[in-house]
Formats: structure tokens, C-alpha cells, sequence
């Protein structure tokens, strides 16, 4: 009966036998142990030390951070704090200054437009006072020119001339249609005083123009003009003239 095979290595019997020193540094060298041995590493650019333990029961390494390290982290967090907080303020004082201009451009922007708006107001105001003023002009040509058919209108268109305004025209209506009903050749035989307004003599209307036996405009002109120097408005002149009897300005 043949014995039955063991192996490679035949089991030698240890008990009572003490390991030999080589076959104690085999072992060691094989197992992934840590070394009790305090190791020091410079870790990270900041020249900040590091100290590496032992840790038998957890086998992991502990890292302490030197004091000085501390230091210069909290030195460097510090400035980070402050620069970034310039620059916000940085940033703030730059928006506060474009809206601040931003805010000057409109108001700028608001005063141009309102004088733009003034000055076109103005110069439509301006065009309309000339158009008023020419159709004005025109219709008292017109009115003169047919002074001969409507002495009347003629003569209200002219009051303007001479500074009186319209409340003096019932007071001259009056006055001229008592001397002579309005009629540019009226002449009063007793007297010799002529035309519409009775000048006495009639000659003294050539002063205004040559034209004063004809022209109704000739002597309506010399009238206004004639009771402004003797009694400064038409209601002035008639107020006289029914004060005097006959009657008589």
C-alpha cells in the first residue's frame, strides 16, 4: 500500500520550535503593514508642513496642519475677501456712475425734446399770426377798395390805424352818420364844410391826399385823424357832439 501524496513541501513540525530570524523578515516584507515611523512631507506649494501618523488600528494616515500654515490660509482667504469685495464696490461705484450719466442724458434728452417742442409750437403759432394777419390786411384792401359803395366798413377797418379799438366804432357810427349820413360828397351849404367826416373848410382833408372831394378813404383818414388830436377817441368826439346844440365837433 503505497502513502498518499502531499504536496510539495512536506509539512514540517514547528510546535515547540522557534522561527528563525529570516523567516521572521520573509514575512514582514510580505505583509502591507504601515511603519510605526513618524514620516514628515512638504504637501502643496505653500510650504505648509504636513505631518504623517501611524495609525495601527484604522491603517490610514492623519494629516495635522502646521500653525503657520493656518496662518497664511487665513492670510490669503482674508485678502481674497477684500479684493472681491473692492471690486463689487468697484463695480457699484462704476454702475451708480453710468446710470448717473445715463440719468443726465434723459433729462438732457427731456429738456431738448420739451424746447423742440416749444419752438415748433411757437413757429406754428408765428405762421398762423401771419396767415391771421395777411387775411386781415387782405380784407381791409378790399374793404377800402369799395370804401365809394361801403364807406362804412372802410372806415371800421381803419380804426386800428389810429389806436382805437372796435368799442369805439358804434360811438363814430354815430358821430359821422349825424354830419353827413355817410355820403362822401355831402357838403353843407351854409357852412361849406365837406364829406363824410365835415371838414371846414373841405381843403384842409387835402393834407391826406388830393383825392379828398372823391375818395372816401381820403377822408375818413383825415377824420380819425382829425378827432384823435382834438378829442382823443370816436366817443370822446360824440360825447361832444350831442353835449352842443346845433350840433358840432
Amino acid at each position: 500500500m503505497s502513502t498518499p501524496y502531499q504536496g510539495r513541501h512536506r509539512n514540517v513540525a514547528t510546535r515547540g520550535r522557534k522561527p528563525s530570524r529570516s523567516s521572521v523578515l520573509t514575512r514582514s516584507l510580505r505583509r502591507p503593514a504601515v511603519t510605526s515611523s513618524l514620516l514628515l512631507a512638504v504637501v502643496a506649494t505653500t510650504a505648509a508642513g504636513y505631518q504623517a501618523t501611524d495609525q495601527r488600528q484604522t491603517g490610514t494616515a492623519a494629516f495635522t496642519v502646521s500653525t503657520e500654515a493656518v496662518a497664511q490660509a487665513n492670510e490669503l482667504a482674508d485678502a481674497q475677501i477684500e479684493d472681491t469685495a473692492r471690486l463689487a464696490a468697484d463695480r457699484n461705484d462704476t454702475n451708480a456712475s453710468i446710470a448717473a450719466v445715463q440719468e443726465q442724458d434723459r433729462q438732457k434728452a427731456v429738456v431738448a425734446a420739451k424746447a423742440a417742442a416749444a419752438a415748433r409750437r411757437e413757429a406754428a403759432a408765428k405762421v398762423a399770426r401771419e396767415k391771421a394777419r395777411q387775411a386781415l390786411a387782405a380784407k381791409k384792401q378790399a374793404l377800402i377798395a369799395n370804401a365809394q359803395k361801403d364807406p362804412r366798413a372802410a372806415a371800421r377797418a381803419l380804426l386800428g390805424d389810429y389806436g382805437f379799438d372796435d368799442s369805439q366804432w358804434s360811438c363814430l357810427d354815430n358821430l359821422w352818420n349825424g354830419e353827413s349820413g355817410w355820403r362822401f360828397s355831402a357838403e353843407n351849404s351854409s357852412s361849406g364844410a365837406y364829406g363824410i367826416p365835415q371838414s371846414l373848410p373841405g381843403s384842409k382833408m387835402a393834407s391826406v391826399g388830393s383825392d379828398w372831394r372823391t375818395n372816401p378813404v381820403t377822408q375818413i383818414k383825415w377824420g380819425l385823424q382829425y378827432i384823435k388830436s382834438s378829442y382823443g377817441t370816436p366817443c370822446g368826439a360824440w360825447g361832444q357832439w350831442q353835449a352842443r346844440s346845433p350840433h358840432w365837433y
